[in-house]
């Protein structure tokens, strides 16, 4: 992801992670013990239940007053199986409107909250129930998103999605679109922060289609932006000359994902991949004339019972008239986003977690990346080195949702996450 999707992903990652969390949580769902397919029954204990509905009185025989509604079950915020506190029920049973606030700890922005507003066509229960009964797979309820964000160094940002699936979950839309106003450094060549700002409104559209039977899905992405950059407090970048203050980039592409996870927040084997080519041009609504190639893949493998290795890769590289906050950068956690930034950027991280209990796991990570093509060859561009640590607590068995905080260091700087499940997504 370039420099402009983080901008864009202030309203972009609102709408997608949250949309795709709801998915998550639905695959998880259909999957599940509590959801799965019914034992076969005792003969003995067949005949005996036969024999006796036999016995019993018709329903409409019954006197009006002792007719009653089927009870409905109790909400319970601690699972019957442990005691712990636990979500499952809560998250499985609820449809409407549902409050999902974020607390942001992002150091290219500062602190900050924000609060999403999701309303689900249907409970997630509901959707995998009737994705059994159909016999297509686990489908999820569509879901619209409103929501916004704001941060102490003054970035505020606010949008709209939905997410739509087709056909048991062959065909998935994604759309979105939001306002933002942040507040950013640039580094550059000199390696010295300057502040400016990015303001502007973005739009996202993505359709994609399962091939087959598979866990291959392809299909078009658009994303436009029309930006206004500003350097304040008298700033500027004199390695980057004259730019255009104001700029529209429309970019249209393809987007290949392959996903073999067995949950798509905490997973314990399987792989996700994504290649994505976009070009900005003026069909497209762009001022700028540039080509965006990014390949990233994750991967799971138990080496143990409790212990579970996670191999990350991921690159970036951009061609043509990129402006200056479009470009890749190094996104590893401990690292200010934007911080290590040029025209091509690649990293890589593993981590291993150690299930202690059922609930409780530990993590401990390291990554290195860097950045280069403009203002240094990849031999002399610097390498960024991460290390950190974290922990999960199962907040929703039935789903296999986690949540936790992870600690990272790398040069100079301190940084702290507040995680849902997988720090990769």
């Amino acid at each position: 992801m370039d420099r402009l999707r983080r901008f864009q992903y202030d309203i972009w990652k609102m709408t997608r992670a949250i949309l795709i969390s709801a998915l998550a949580l639905l695959a998880a769902a259909a999957g599940s013990p509590v959801y799965g397919q019914a034992q076969p029954e005792d003969p003995s204990q067949s005949q005996t239940q036969t024999q006796t509905e036999s016995t019993k009185p018709p329903e409409s025989a019954k006197p009006a007053d002792q007719m009653q509604p089927p009870a409905k079950k109790k909400l319970t915020f601690f699972d019957p199986e442990d005691g712990k506190l636990d979500m499952s029920d809560f998250l499985l049973n609820h449809k409407g409107a549902l409050p999902v606030p974020t607390i942001i700890t992002e150091p290219a922005v500062g602190y900050g909250f924000g609060l999403g507003l999701l309303f689900f066509s249907e409970s997630m229960a509901d959707a995998a129930a009737e994705a059994r009964a159909s016999g297509k797979g686990p489908a999820p309820p569509n879901i619209t998103v409103l929501g916004g964000a704001y941060t102490d160094n003054g970035t505020w940002a606010a949008g709209f999605g939905h997410f739509h699936t087709w056909d048991g979950d062959r065909i998935r839309y994604l759309g979105g679109i939001g306002k933002v106003d942040a507040n950013l450094e640039y580094f550059g060549v000199s390696n010295q922060p300057r502040s400016y700002e990015l303001s502007g409104f973005a739009l996202v559209q993505q359709l994609l289609i399962r091939v087959g039977d598979t866990h291959w899905f392809i299909g078009p992405r658009y994303v436009f932006a029309d930006t206004s950059a500003t350097f304040k407090f008298g700033n500027s970048a004199q390695e980057l000359g004259s730019f255009e203050r104001d700029q529209r980039i429309g970019k249209g592409g393809i987007v290949i994902d392959y996903d073999s996870r067995d949950n798509i927040f905490y997973p314990n084997k399987g792989s996700y991949a994504e290649l994505e080519v976009q070009f900005a041009r003026a069909g497209f609504g762009s001022t700028q004339t540039f080509d965006m190639y990014n390949a990233r893949g994750f991967t799971w493998i138990p080496v143990a019972r409790t212990l579970i290795l996670g191999l990350r890769g991921d690159t970036r590289f951009s061609t043509g008239d990129v402006p200056f906050y479009a470009q890749p950068y190094v996104d590893l956690r401990g690292v200010q986003k934007g911080r290590y930034q040029d025209r091509n950027a690649v990293m890589t991280e593993v981590e291993l977690r150690w299930d202690v209990t059922p609930r409780w796991s530990l993590l401990a990570f390291s990554g290195a990346g860097k950045a280069y093509g403009r203002w240094n060859d990849f031999s002399d561009a610097s390498t960024v080195v991460s290390v950190g640590g974290g922990f999960r607590y199962m907040i929703a068995r039935k789903l296999g949702l986690s949540m936790g905080i992870d600690v990272a260091h790398s040069r100079d700087q301190n940084a702290f996450y507040i995680q849902v499940g997988s720090a990769w997504h």
